[in-house]
């Protein structure tokens, strides 16, 4: 695999010409692993994140790259989380056209935004290390005058108590990658209801659970700061931390660039059931609910978005007790969490079942 850049030592910042982004940068039209600096224009979750994860496996194990993009309003989770632990789904109803995504990464849930800017720092795994690439970034949030910016213990970048970073990462044999995001204008009233599920404490997971932690934008401390701003800071910081002099490489997602076959395939993937929810560890759901009729409870247990037991029992009502058990055995197990249509089998269906389809319904939404 070639390269046009070699990892160079932490003396060679002083050498480095500032950098600021403008529109004299022409894009590239076909995309290559050999630049160290990445600016995509595309908005669209699917490309960049698949972008990101061909550079990922592509680049050169030995060279540094830098990549910084925005999306168009998504959540995004982490590649071990439970969506149904992270998102709520009702108030994701409410805004059409935003998807979730489950990322190739580790870490917690966040919301995307055009006013939230991403930025992801690939290095050799024997060089790599998440500490150094925050203080990058930290850098060049200072430059752009906000003083008070510092880490707190999980290399988030905090103003005061609240965050307008968070981070993620990934490793592998030769390679590894800290990405982050950064508040700069996100719609916060937006984040706050995606990210906030409701009734899902009593859901237990072996996924990752994401750190809920206040937040702010970068504008509330100056609002002269911009995507464009921050990407030229975080641009002049990782040249003169790696020595890199090169100007950054645009992209579009542009059809040639679209169907190169690894980026077409990761952007195809990343929508299907199989990849967003089918990929979610292991859960037990357990719930209650008073009937007029009596109380019932249920435990659901699934993996990989499947449902594997279905535990309904009636806790105050003996006569109902024999068919909802029943009924939870033959009826969920096989089925996709969050995904089972009441209408199945509604023939003659006794009050007690319906009742209780229409509230686990609910409840797995």
């Amino acid at each position: 695999m070639s390269t046009l850049l070699r990892f160079r030592p932490l003396t060679a910042r002083s050498s480095v010409r500032p950098f600021t982004l403008n529109t004299h940068h022409q894009p590239d039209s076909a995309v290559s692993a050999q630049h160290a600096i990445y600016i995509s224009n595309s908005t669209n979750p699917y490309f960049n994140l698949t972008l990101e994860d061909w550079l990922f496996r592509h680049k050169s194990p030995s060279d540094p790259l830098l990549l910084i993009y925005r999306d168009e309003p998504c959540v995004v989770i982490g590649r071990n989380q439970n969506p149904w632990k992270e998102v709520n789904f009702d108030a994701l109803r409410w805004h059409p056209g935003v998807p979730f995504i489950r990322r190739r990464s580790g870490g917690g849930t966040v919301y995307h935004d055009l006013g939230n800017t991403n930025f992801s720092i690939h290095l050799p795994r024997t060089s790599f290390d998440r500490h150094l690439t925050a203080q990058i970034v930290l850098r060049a949030v200072r430059a752009l005058g906000v003083a008070t910016a510092a880490l707190n213990e999980r290399n988030d970048i905090c103003v005061g108590a609240d965050k307008v970073s968070g981070s993620a990462y990934k490793i592998v044999n030769k390679r590894a990658y800290h990405h982050g995001t950064m508040l700069i204008s996100t719609r916060l009233d937006t984040l706050g209801d995606l990210l906030r599920p409701k009734d899902k404490d009593s859901m237990i997971t072996r996924g990752v659970a994401s750190v809920r932690s206040p937040v702010c934008n970068l504008q509330q401390y100056d609002t002269n700061i911009t995507h464009e701003a921050f990407t030229a800071a975080v641009v002049n910081e990782f040249r003169k931390e790696y020595g890199v002099n090169e100007q950054p490489c645009i992209i579009h997602d542009t059809d040639d660039v679209k169907n190169v076959e690894y980026i077409r395939k990761g952007m195809a993937e990343l929508p299907t059931w199989d990849w967003a929810y089918g990929q979610t560890p292991g859960f037990t759901h357990t719930i209650n609910r008073a009937f007029p009729w009596g109380d019932v409870s249920a435990e659901i247990r699934a993996k990989h978005g499947v449902i594997l037991d279905c535990s309904i029992k009636a806790v105050t009502s003996t006569s109902h007790g024999a068919v909802l058990e029943a009924f939870g055995q033959s009826f969920y197990i096989g089925k996709r969490y969050g995904f089972v249509e009441n209408d199945e089998g509604a023939v003659n269906e006794v009050k007690q079942i319906a009742d209780v389809k229409v509230w686990l319904r609910g409840a797995m939404s």
